[in-house]
């Protein structure tokens, strides 16, 4: 495949933006009813505090309270994969994976935020993460693509997701939203909020969702609930607290054979509590900023969580069943120092984190009706008690100057340290081999890791309603607890070493008329050590692989047609290859006969699972003639991608479209419905295969859905 240059892509990007900043003269200002992310549109993510996205050297999208209300998200993949460049996939529940300038994939290159805040700490991602998050309710989404900033570390490589929520109401105010639908399908989101007195505030929310799941046995039931409270200690000085718990109870959900998923895409291998998922999250945040001067303000932003993850990992069941549960407590704190002079501003704190954690894992015996898994038991063998603290201290500095009136130059630079401590609880005696199988144990240790992490970027003003931007910024990730201290089959996994990137990117943005915008962004990153997991024989085994290169573009046009119609459109095509990547493979009878062991080489190969295109058109009709109503036709289109390294088979994509609909009774009474994936189109929302096996696995999506609700406030 020819494999687009970095120069190719900016003389793509200069010759589509530089005509449409000189065809329109519009100036910036926010419209009520425009659905476009404005370049006034203020965003926090990027400097942890409100700033004007035409201020940012860095491609970030916002998805307002509207659109959330408007989208009433089932699954996040139903919000985000609006946003030119990603693509969360529905592995059930809300189950996900994410991609993001990265392949489909359970890596951990993404960093969840709420509110400014990681949901987990580094070493302990799920790739299921944002379901421990309530988006349904959320003031709004803020996606920044590519790696985070220098005010976030480890984890940010493939994009930051942060999730803000809604800020207490300066008088008494509530909202009901009732949803049903297919396969059982039952949501309740109820808000409340008063004024205690002109100084504070309360806010209460609560999603309570269960469905049967369109599957066999793919139940799934949650619950969320927050508490925010919003006030002024003094003219100066402000303060959040937040309070956010959330249960998650989620059956397990195979992915099928070929024949199965053409002809019978309900089934489900797993029954009972095969494959289950048992997850409690609770965040404790508080924030502090005063206004020392009028060009200064410090922040302190004190912060706990509490999380319980006990679960049956479905991807075992066939070759390693067992059950695991994992528990961590984190106190840290997040400060920040902000000083403005004349021609710009600096940035500058100290992130603390420290983690307590403990990890038991015991082998279980499953039980098989045909192809079906139907119960299981526990053998009385422990593989795995591990205990593993995790300290991080991490400053940085981050610093805008504006010589010119045109010119915006951004530098940041974070240090990040890391320190484990790792404590095995089993007695040596514990055997770490059992038959065929290998639990491998590294001994009780000590680890650290440090990154530096430089950023620069630029923005160029062409006028009040257009920018250019250019960014590098590097990123890393250190390898995760379960990868260094879980090592199955994989010798010296504590020797494993931290994925590293670099990014180069290049974006126009703008505003067209007063009420449509666009905003291209072309990139090009360099992905280094990228821990994979592979079979070597019959073992599973864990190791860095190389390079490999992610590069493309991302479009996106939002905003009023005419005073009925509105349209929000994003779409990206990409390319993700292989540089350096290899290793010794394995295979023996009766797999492979006669036996296989050679060094496999797939340097120039595309990326598995890393479909080429992504898209999203939405178009919206609020017909004059028919006051309260609103009308969106969503068209989703994810291209075909390679199954797995050896780019032997391929999923060839698809195309879905959903049907939404509101209509106002009563100023503050609506109706809402949707329709999912109208034609019935039978897709798969995650395909591959293991190299060696040709044999393809899917996992289906759901078929035509219906989901009607109504949403009172008061």
């Amino acid at each position: 495949m020819n494999i687009i240059t970095k120069q190719t892509l900016i003389a793509l990007a200069v010759g589509t933006a530089l005509p449409l900043a000189a065809s329109a003269q519009a100036e910036v200002g926010q419209d009520e009813t425009s659905h476009i992310t404005r370049v006034d549109t203020m965003v926090v993510t990027a400097t942890r505090e409100g700033k004007a996205r035409g201020e940012l050297a860095e491609s970030v999208s916002v998805q307002d309270k509207e659109e959330i209300e408007a989208v009433s998200p089932s699954h996040p993949a139903e919000l985000l994969n609006r946003v030119a460049g990603v693509h969360v996939n529905n592995l059930g529940g809300e189950g996900h994976m994410t991609s993001i300038r990265q392949p489909i994939s359970t890596s951990g290159v993404y960093l969840f935020l709420e509110d400014g805040v990681p949901t987990r700490p580094t070493g302990f991602f799920n790739h299921n993460g944002l379901y421990e998050v309530n988006i349904p309710q959320a003031e709004r989404l803020e996606v920044t693509k590519g790696p985070g900033s220098s005010l976030y570390g480890s984890d940010a490589i493939g994009g930051v997701i942060n999730s803000v929520t809604e800020a207490s109401p300066d008088y008494t105010s509530g909202r009901v939203n009732l949803e049903g639908g297919e396969s059982g399908w039952k949501r309740a989101l109820l808000s409340a909020g008063t004024d205690l007195n002109e100084e504070h505030g309360i806010a209460f929310k609560l999603n309570v969702t269960d469905s049967e799941g369109y599957r066999y046995e793919s139940d799934y039931q949650r619950y969320s609930s927050s508490l925010r409270f919003d006030g002024s200690l003094s003219d100066t000085t402000e303060y959040k607290l937040i309070a956010a718990y959330t249960y998650v109870d989620q059956s397990g959900v195979s992915s099928l054979e070929e024949f199965d998923y053409q002809n019978n895409p309900t089934k489900n291998k797993y029954h009972g509590d095969i494959g289950f998922r048992d997850v409690r999250a609770f965040r404790l945040t508080g924030e502090m900023a005063s206004e020392l001067s009028d060009v200064s303000l410090l922040s302190f932003t004190p912060f706990y969580r509490n999380n319980t993850t006990k679960m049956m990992p479905s991807w075992m069941v066939t070759y390693d069943p067992n059950i695991r549960d994992t528990h961590f407590q984190s106190f840290g704190l997040l400060t920040k120092y902000r000083y403005n002079f004349s021609q710009g501003e600096v940035i500058t704190g100290i992130d603390i984190d420290h983690t307590i954690s403990d990890y038991q894992e015991k082998q279980i015996s499953v039980v098989k009706n045909g192809d079906i898994f139907t119960d299981y038991s526990e053998t009385g063998r422990t593989h795995y008690d591990y205990d593993a603290d995790q300290t991080s201290v991490s400053p940085y500095v981050h610093g805008e100057w504006t010589p010119l009136t045109d010119w915006r130059f951004v530098a940041g630079l974070r240090y990040d340290y890391f320190h484990l401590d790792y404590n095995d609880n089993l007695d040596s005696s514990v055997s770490e081999t059992l038959g065929r199988g290998r639990w491998l144990r590294p001994d009780s240790q000590t680890l650290d890791f440090n990154h530096l992490s430089p950023k620069l970027g630029a923005v160029y003003s062409f006028s009040p309603s257009h920018q250019t931007y250019a960014n590098y910024r590097n990123a890393f990730r250190i390898p995760s607890v379960g990868q260094l201290f879980r090592s199955g089959s994989t010798v010296n996994t504590t020797d494993l070493k931290p994925v590293e990137s670099d990014s180069f990117e290049i974006g126009f943005r703008g505003d067209l008329t007063d009420s449509f915008g666009y905003d291209l962004t072309l990139y090009h990153m360099i992905v280094k050590n990228q821990v994979v997991s592979y079979i070597d024989g019959r073992d599973r085994k864990t190791t860095n692989a190389g390079k490999t290169k992610h590069q493309g573009v991302e479009l996106s046009l939002a905003g009023d047609l005419t005073d009925e119609w509105g349209m929000n459109a994003g779409f990206t095509y990409n390319q993700q290859e292989y540089q350096e990547y290899q290793y010794i493979y394995s295979c023996y009878p009766p797999v492979c006969v006669p036996p296989v062991v050679e060094t496999r080489n797939y340097a120039g190969f595309d990326v598995g699972k890393a479909p080429n295109t992504m898209g999203n058109l939405a178009f919206q009709y609020t017909p004059l003639a028919i006051t309260g109503l609103a009308v969106e036709l969503e068209w989703e289109h994810l291209g075909e991608y390679y199954t797995d390294e050896t780019n032997t088979n391929k999923y060839k994509g698809h195309d879905l479209f959903n049907l939404r609909a509101s209509y106002e009774i009563t100023d503050n009474v609506m109706l809402r419905g949707r329709v999912m994936n109208l034609a019935d189109t039978r897709y798969s929302t995650y395909t591959s295969n293991q190299v060696g096996n040709p044999a393809i696995s899917y996992r289906p999506g759901a078929p035509r859905s219906f989901y009607l609700g109504i949403d009172a406030q008061f």
